[in-house]
């Protein structure tokens, strides 16, 4: 057997036979064909490439060329074929990606290539791209490892590189994009979520928005209560004039946010929520129908347990002014309601935040209540805590057909350590947000990838077994990752404000959090897997990022089962790319259009039950977007925020298609397509 292979990029590595048997494995499976073959075929190929090259060192291109030729000796044609279509696509993927710019060490996607271009890998003065995707994680893995030096030797540091790099190139795990972005550079913020307070007062309001500016430009969210600002009209006693009130205040950070680009790669996000007892929620609700302000924003209504039982009494609900305590008016509490749910049906905003069911789970309520939440509302913070998110690919944690909880373990004990390390490494942009962030020291591990999971599964998404296995999933990575941080507190101490947390009767915890569901929008991209624990959008679809960027995405797995069952074809494919879901194809198996639900065949009460099967067993928040077809009433709308609430999620936010002029994800046959524009 030849000792090492020449790659196509030069370098020479050692022959692995492995990955031939692998390669053929996959051809087999493609065509319905016996797997078992694959070992022999294998141990063919190499034999021949030993009789073309001698001693010389063979070529990544003339073990293919003996792959297809071993594989067509042994009668198996329609193999070889798969094979050779495969090379092609990979021969187009590399002349994409050499388009683009990026040399690939990892065999990613064109659209990962692309995101990671536009947004991640390092470039010089000129904006050429200096380093690999493996260069990258190399990066991110030596600068989170120098935490271990803290606590331990030269070695440790050694080993949690090499622990965190092999991690994040398996894509069983990646941290938020900050830390992919930054860390290992000058810039060096790695934290994802934030939290800002907003005094009632003209200092204290634009303090706010400065610093809101500094976190933009290092890559991080912001999140904010404007509940404290007095209402529109209200008396200001060092002017002798009147308020403006908090919806036009929202426009001065929203304006601020538009002129800055988060580290010049991605523009800012904001969170604004209002408490439903202010006096011009009337004017915050409809802040965002027509589409034309607040556009760097998403905006909640934080509605409490009495609003919730006025509402459900269909009683009055009373408007305080927050500068003095003073009613100022009184509504029908079905009347706030019905103007929640009529601008959600319109514009996809607000959605809802339940903020007393939030505090409910405060891990350190002696440090203060709980008044927002991040811009993607999984992440509730108090004023100035900022948090650390990761999410583990569960993609790649099935094995024969059930989860593969031995290597979810280690995956989750892994991701728990990276994130504790973010937060001793990482550069803070205000003083007041390190301190607040290390006192607590909330980290949030969650998930992508849940729908591709339970395909392999053969878990339908709307289903009661679904719901069950979320839960116990969900349950396992709570145990596993307390457990880890627990660890970390026996060798590192436990966080600052653990004598006066929930936590203050048991073993000492590392962290007051661990467990975040985040929606991964361009990190489950470069893992190439589907997004948080939302379903399929679509089996064809466009996903408008990067600031006008366009990817095309198509669902491998679908593929996958159809080569294997004997149904793809050419006209079939182009009927699912025009129509996007498989569910009224007559072509398809039933069980299979079953398993492909996609989010706008799912009815919503499957999505809000999923949200709260995950919420029960996480610490933070779950971002899940409830999508409802255009036809939706709101009717609907309503049904689904009351299920929320009955549910005991924390939020709930739903989006209509089509229900904003410009939307993240697209039907195919709604838009021209390319790769990456």
């Amino acid at each position: 057997m030849p000792k090492e292979i020449r790659k196509r990029d030069g370098r020479v590595v050692p022959f692995d036979a492995g990955k031939i048997r692998a390669a053929i494995e996959k051809a087999l499976k493609a065509v319905g064909g016996n797997t078992d073959a694959a070992k022999a075929l294998a141990e063919a190929t190499v034999k021949m490439v030993e009789r073309n090259t001698g001693s010389e060192t063979p070529t990544v291109e003339l073990v293919q060329d003996a792959v297809e030729k071993t594989l067509i000796a042994n009668g198996e044609a329609e193999a070889a074929k798969a094979y050779i279509l495969y090379r092609r696509e990979r021969a187009d993927v590399r002349a994409a990606k050499k388009l683009i710019g990026v040399s690939d060490d990892l065999k990613l996607s064109v659209n990962a290539a692309c995101v990671l271009e536009r947004r991640y890998l390092v470039k010089d003065d000129r904006g050429v791209v200096v380093e690999t995707p493996g260069a990258m994680f190399r990066r991110v893995a030596h600068a989170v490892a120098q935490a271990d030096a803290n606590y331990g030797t030269a070695s440790d540091v050694e080993k949690a590189e090499e622990e965190f790099y092999e991690l994040m190139t398996r894509f069983e795990f990646l941290p938020n994009s900050p830390t992919l972005m930054n860390a290992g550079t000058e810039m060096g913020q790695l934290s994802a979520c934030f939290v800002l307070p907003v005094e009632d007062s003209i200092e204290g309001i634009f303090r706010s928005v400065g610093e809101m500016a500094l976190i933009h430009q290092s890559g991080g969210g912001t999140g904010f209560s404007f509940s404290r600002l007095r209402p529109k009209g209200d008396m200001v006693r060092s002017t002798h004039g009147v308020a403006s009130g908090p919806v036009s205040f929202m426009s001065v950070f929203d304006s601020a946010t538009e002129v800055i680009k988060q580290g010049g790669r991605r523009r800012g996000a904001n969170m604004g929520i209002l408490h439903v007892s202010h006096p011009d929620i009337m004017e915050f609700i409809t802040s965002k129908v027509g589409g034309e302000r607040l556009r760097n924003f998403n905006i909640s209504v934080a509605v409490d347990d009495a609003f919730m039982a006025a509402l459900a009494a269909g009683s009055d609900y009373k408007l305080v002014n927050p500068r003095n305590g003073e009613t100022t008016a009184v509504m029908k509490a079905s009347d706030i309601f019905s103007a929640i749910v009529t601008a959600a049906w319109q514009c996809a905003d607000p959605g809802l935040v339940f903020i007393d069911e939030i505090n409910r789970h405060n891990q350190t309520p002696a440090a203060g209540r709980i008044e927002a939440t991040n811009p993607c509302g999984e992440q509730p913070l108090l004023p100035y805590e900022s948090c650390n998110l990761g999410s583990v690919n569960l993609a790649l944690m099935v094995r024969d057909g059930g989860i593969d909880y031995e290597r979810l373990e280690r995956v989750i004990r892994s991701g728990v350590h990276f994130l504790d390390n973010v937060i001793d490494v990482g550069a803070f942009p205000l003083d007041r947000v390190r301190e607040a962030t290390r006192e607590n020291r909330k980290t949030g591990l969650g998930v992508m990838g849940w729908a591709e999971m339970l395909i392999q599964l053969g878990i339908p998404y709307d289903s009661d077994e679904a719901l069950k296995a979320a839960g116990k999933l969900m349950r396992f990575i709570a145990k596993t990752a307390g457990d880890a941080s627990r660890e970390l507190a026996r060798a590192r101490g436990e966080f600052p404000n653990f004598p006066r947390s929930i936590w203050a009767t048991g073993p000492p915890m590392r962290n007051a959090t661990v467990t975040s569901i985040a929606p991964t929008g361009t990190i489950s991209i470069i893992a190439g897997t589907s997004s948080g624990i939302e379903p399929l959008f679509s089996l064809a679809f466009s996903r408008n990022v990067l600031e006008g960027t366009r990817l095309r995405e198509r669902n491998r797995l679908f593929e996958e089962v159809a080569r294997k069952r004997n149904f793809y074809g050419n006209d079939l494919m182009l009927e699912v790319a025009q129509k996007g879901s498989v569910r009224d194809i007559a072509a398809v198996p039933e069980d299979v259009r079953r398993i492909f639900a996609t989010a706008l065949d799912i009815a919503p009460e499957w999505h809000v039950r999923m949200q709260a099967a995950f919420q029960k067993h996480t610490d933070n928040g779950v971002s899940k977007t409830v999508n409802l077809p255009r036809a939706a009433t709101q009717a609907d709308v309503r049904d689904v925020f009351l299920l929320a609430h009955r549910l005991r999620c924390k939020g709930i936010t739903i989006y209509r298609y089509g229900s904003k002029p410009e939307q993240v994800l697209t039907m195919e046959r709604e838009t021209a397509c390319v790769e990456c524009e």
